[in-house]
């Protein structure tokens, strides 16, 4: 077996302060660091767990945009939420720091002097998006226009609200500035690089080989395909006024671009952590018998499989050991979206469970154990109500907390609510097996968690509780105790039973600790023992509740979700998506009417061939939120149209109305779905969509002009 590192650092992904987190984040970084923990802890190892919110880049004056207010109240409104969502669920972090701390700007910007002296990076002048209204170099989502695949006019420089496609800002027709509403002109400016491309062996050698069997497939497969698509140079620095300064003489009103700096958050936090402990944060970093593990979502993997390990090799710090990147975590059938409302938030499950009068910790660790149990550790998995109710009452209450309540009672009833001793004269074979079980429960366990297999672990956890109530109803104590009159000698076999189980019980609060922690407490308190007895040495062993001691009375672990909850849950999503849809979009900046476009030839007008057509059917494109199929009547024909109009109409409210379309534009493909037309639109101040349509009953093909 390995030496065992001296000291584990473990990091959890740095969530964006712009709003809250779903249930998703929570099970791909947050829950699985946070199980590794909890068990790191129980084998007495040095560990210490860090994360924190991420305050910079584009995101945070977006959302201030759209709240109407500053970055900095932004920032400061999240980050306290959320750290207070993680605290709710037991996610035990020894340190919830935040990017926007002098300490970290501080440590950021001494990590890219230090590279930046090194000649470690690169400067390159590029041609950028600039708003000479604001005097300010524009981001891609700062930039606006329409889109060049769908003809929607609420595209943005990085993608289309409507129909989804990845953009540039280049792409974009008629762009403009969402800051002041004018039109972007391009401006040389000049920026720092990471020449990914110079470190390509390092990653080779370092992944392809080295960690090409202990990694999961999936962080190996995509880091290879990044290396042999051919690794670019990055840029560092951006031109932006809100982040981290760059720190050289001739960078005024330049950042170090966000991906660069928040992973250097996990080493700012550790420093505070350092000092809120009084401790060398410095052998966490740079100490070679220390083990560092990511815990991230897929999205995240270049970012710390490729881009953070060429920085810290540079910069003379350890690398992480391990990066167990989860898959998506979708919810009832599609993938979750804050934009469409499609999402189950961690605060929105506090309110409606943790903080219910029958609500409480046993809610945290019954949504922990589902997240756990679907945890998308090689796969995109599913969060479904149903699923959530199946894995509660069948497995927690049913199996698990069934058996201990089993135990418990039977406990009090038939040995006068102590202890039983153990009688090895009269063992029987199932004993035996029961007892082996137990100890080889612990050995798979840890096993599976030091794979970082997590739902494996949990499955032996529950799976040992379901041999315990095997093993009971094999024994049959309470049968038993019915013969002591004409048997006095079977009180040895009642004893022993009973003594078995409470040791398992014992096993159980250790085994499930690290999973469910207030479920491990629950159980102490019964047992009227301390939280030494969580100590992982203490698995495996039968010799943890000693015979005579008296226990309390038993205490039900988990209580039934009922179907009613389950229904409401459902329904509040669904509400939750049909608002998102029909209300209207936040408004990017002050609302003002949109520029003139640049002035044509009343021939270029002509070509146009305007008609009036009425819709006869109508329905909704599958995979496409915001598409519509229309079959539009000309009167000489009829055309099927596809129209990004799905927020703002139903299908059923267009049926038979009028509408002005552009009928001699060319076809086009969307979503494999051939479009003949475009239907007139106009978009108010607040993004709602109206038809343009004729005043009264018209012929249909009659002409516009």
């Amino acid at each position: 077996m390995p030496t065992q590192p001296k000291r584990y650092l473990i990091t959890s992904a740095l969530p964006y302060a712009n709003g809250l987190k779903h249930v998703g984040h929570l099970a791909g970084a947050y829950i699985p660091a946070d199980i590794y923990v909890r068990y790191l802890r129980a084998q007495e190892r040095d560990v210490v767990f860090v994360c924190g919110s991420d305050e910079h880049g584009t995101a945070i004056p977006i959302q201030a945009m759209k709240e109407h207010t500053t970055p900095r109240a932004i920032i400061d409104k999240y980050h306290a939420e959320m750290k207070q969502d993680f605290a709710d669920l037991g996610i035990s972090f020894d340190i919830y720091h935040r990017t926007s701390e002098p300490l970290h700007h501080e440590t950021a910007q001494e990590f890219f002097t230090y590279l930046h002296e090194r000649g470690e990076l690169e400067t390159k002048e590029t041609e950028q998006f600039f708003d000479e209204a604001t005097k300010t170099f524009l981001a891609d989502r700062f930039i606006k226009g329409t889109c060049p695949n769908c003809g929607s006019d609420r595209a943005f420089g990085d993608q289309c609200e409507n129909c989804g496609r990845t953009l540039s800002p280049d792409e974009l027709i008629n762009p403009v500035s969402t800051l002041s509403g004018e039109p972007p002109v391009k401006k040389k400016t000049t920026h720092w690089y990471l020449p990914l491309g110079k470190h390509e062996d390092f990653l080779r050698k370092w992944i392809l080989e080295d960690h090409k069997d202990d990694w999961r497939a999936t962080v190996v497969g995509q880091c290879k395909g990044w290396i042999e698509g051919g690794l670019q140079s990055r840029a560092v620095t951006r031109d932006l006024d809100w982040g981290v300064q760059v720190p050289l003489p001739d960078a005024e009103g330049k950042v170090l671009y966000v991906w660069f700096d928040a992973p250097i958050g996990y080493i700012s936090a550790t420093k505070q952590w350092a000092i809120d402990n009084n401790k060398d944060w410095q052998p966490y970093w740079q100490d070679k018998d220390t083990k560092l593990v990511h815990f991230i979502g897929k999205d995240n993997i270049v970012f710390h499989c490729i881009i953070f390990p060429i920085m810290l090799q540079l910069h003379g710090n350890i690398l992480p050991e391990n990066v167990p990147a989860n898959e998506f975590l979708n919810l009832e059938g599609d993938k979750m979206s804050t934009s469409r409302n499609w999402k189950l938030e961690m605060r929105d499950y506090i309110n409606d469970f943790v903080k219910q009068p029958n609500g409480g910790s046993q809610c945290v660790d019954m949504l922990r154990y589902y997240l756990t149990q679907i945890a998308p550790e090689t796969k995109d998995s599913e969060f479904t109500w149903k699923g959530f109710q199946d894995a509660v009452n069948s497995e927690l209450v049913n199996i698990f907390g069934n058996f201990v309540n089993r135990t418990f009672v039977l406990m009090h009833k038939l040995c006068g609510g102590k202890v039983p001793h153990l009688h090895n004269e009269v063992l029987d074979e199932v004993d035996e097996q029961m007892i082996g079980e137990i100890k080889l429960s612990k050995r798979l366990v840890e096993t599976y968690i030091e794979e970082y297999k997590f739902r494996d672990a949990l499955f032996e956890v529950i799976d040992l509780s379901r041999k315990g109530n095997q093993y009971m109803q094999k024994k049959e104590p309470w049968i038993v105790a019915k013969q002591l009159a004409e048997n006095p000698g079977a009180q040895k076999s009642i004893d022993n039973c009973l003594h078995i189980c409470l040791q398992l019980t014992a096993n159980l609060s250790i085994l499930i600790n690290p999973f469910l922690p207030n479920t491990a407490q629950k159980m102490l308190h019964m047992m009227k023992v301390v939280d030494k007895m969580l100590n992982w040495s203490n698995a495996g062993t039968l010799n943890l509740l000693k015979p005579g001691y008296q226990l309390r009375a038993p205490e039900l672990l988990f209580r039934k979700i009922e179907e009613a909850e389950i229904t409401a849950q459902v329904e509040k999503l669904k509400a939750g998506l049909v608002k998102a849809t029909t209300a209207p979009a936040p408004a990017e900046t002050a609302s003002a009417p949109a520029p003139v476009k640049e002035t044509i030839q009343y021939d270029d007008f002509a070509k146009l061939d305007f008609r009036v057509g009425t819709i006869i059917s109508a329905q909704k494109v599958p995979k496409a939120d915001k598409l519509l199929q229309l079959e539009v009547n000309l009167g000489f024909e009829v055309r099927t149209i596809v129209s990004g109009i799905a927020l703002h109409f139903t299908p059923e409210e267009i049926i038979n109305k009028q509408v002005v379309v552009v009928a001699n534009l060319a076809p086009r493909k969307m979503r494999g779905i051939e479009s003949n037309g475009m239907i007139l639109m106009a978009e108010n101040a607040d993004g709602k969509l109206h038809f343009v349509n004729p005043d009264g009953i018209v012929n249909n093909g009659a002409t516009v002009n």
